[in-house]
């Protein structure tokens, strides 16, 4: 007999495990990005497909409610979900309608999901498109929509042979910031992640791109860092911070999730003897794939974003493309509203708040 529910207390470990071993697994479907969420105002609920008692699928759902007074209703979100064999679509069947009645209790008015799923998945796309799944794009309003083109490499080779099939530029690159005298070590306190930080807010400022407060981050010390499923990394030339990440590690996967690189001492190439250092560090926990994130889709070299695009490649990356986004509609009214009314709304918000500064 099968049953879709959340997870409670003690059911959490099964969850954990699970989500940790199986093929679709993904730190952004754990307990401990629930709780990140959380401290932006999400409401994790776990949820789990039981088969006689087993958890045979599951999905972490980020509820939060929409901001407009009088309207009780919200949206239901599933970053990298759903768990699951994606191929077995009576499977798939009993969990989204689980889910649904769940949403109903809610007052969800849609479920957004963007899988752990390749764009050539035309079975899974032609068995969204069947149920009745929308295929989107995000609404403004609508935070932490994972990207759609990312970078992903192999690591399983040794590393000679990963060094060989980089590109001789990026190999260069790596030897000379040893050569330069860089260190790489690992993040072991708050003192560490408050400089990674103070460099990612200097990065911010030079590449004009908006971050996250530093409770976010603090956050995410606490949930991921301390409970071995994330890890700061710094690198320092002549006794100074210059450059940082923070990688998430869930079973045999890592994702490189930031970057940071001070204004100084770009040329002495930190971030190459960075990234070989986490690959490195992703070998020895036995993971297999290693994940640079996102990426444009455009990679004409008139993008301002293709540097980032041959920084990633040269590692010897594969560009994937995901199957995007995609909304399961319980309310077409609400959903409607969403899409045309909210922007609005935003809008008129934004506008009386420079006026009132102003």
């Amino acid at each position: 007999m099968t049953e879709v529910k959340l997870i409670d207390p003690a059911q959490a470990e099964e969850y954990q495990k699970f989500v940790a071993s199986h093929p679709k697994g993904h730190i952004l479907q754990t307990l401990e990005w629930g709780q990140v969420k959380k401290s932006m105002g999400w409401t994790p609920l776990p949820i789990g497909l039981f088969d006689d008692g087993k958890i045979i699928g599951a999905m972490l759902i980020l509820k939060k409610k929409i901001p407009i007074p009088l309207i009780s209703k919200s949206i239901f979100y599933a970053p990298r979900g759903p768990v699951a064999d994606i191929d077995d679509h009576n499977l798939l069947d009993q969990l989204f309608q689980g889910i649904r009645k769940i949403a109903r209790q809610h007052g969800a008015i849609f479920l957004k999901i963007d899988p752990d799923v390749v764009h050539t998945a035309h079975d899974f796309r032609a068995y969204l498109l069947n149920r009745g799944f929308k295929k989107t794009v995000t609404a403004e309003g609508f935070e932490g929509v994972q990207p759609t083109f990312v970078f992903r490499m192999d690591i399983t080779p040794d590393e000679d042979q990963l060094l060989a099939e980089m590109a001789p530029k990026t190999r260069y690159n790596i030897r000379l910031a040893e050569r330069k005298g860089v260190t790489v070590r690992e993040a072991t306190g708050l003192d560490d992640l408050k400089s990674f930080y103070k460099i990612l807010m200097e990065t911010a400022e030079r590449d004009n791109f908006l971050i996250r407060g530093y409770i976010y981050f603090e956050e995410m010390w606490e949930s991921l860092v301390k409970k071995d499923k994330a890890k700061v990394f710094m690198a320092d030339y002549e006794g100074r911070d210059i450059s940082g990440t923070l990688a998430f590690i869930l079973g045999d996967k890592v994702w490189y999730s930031y970057g940071a690189s001070s204004n100084e001492y770009r040329n002495v190439m930190p971030n190459y003897l960075l990234q070989w250092t986490m690959i490195k560090w992703a070998k020895e926990r036995g993971c297999t794939l290693y994940d640079f994130r996102g990426v444009s889709g455009d990679i004409s070299e008139d993008n301002p974003l293709y540097g980032l695009y041959r920084f990633k490649k040269g590692f010897g990356a594969e560009f994937t493309e995901f199957i995007g986004e995609w909304d399961l509609v319980y309310s077409r009214l609400f959903y409607w509203m969403w899409n045309e009314l909210l922007p609005i709304y935003y809008k008129a918000v934004r506008q009386l708040i420079r006026w009132r500064k102003g």
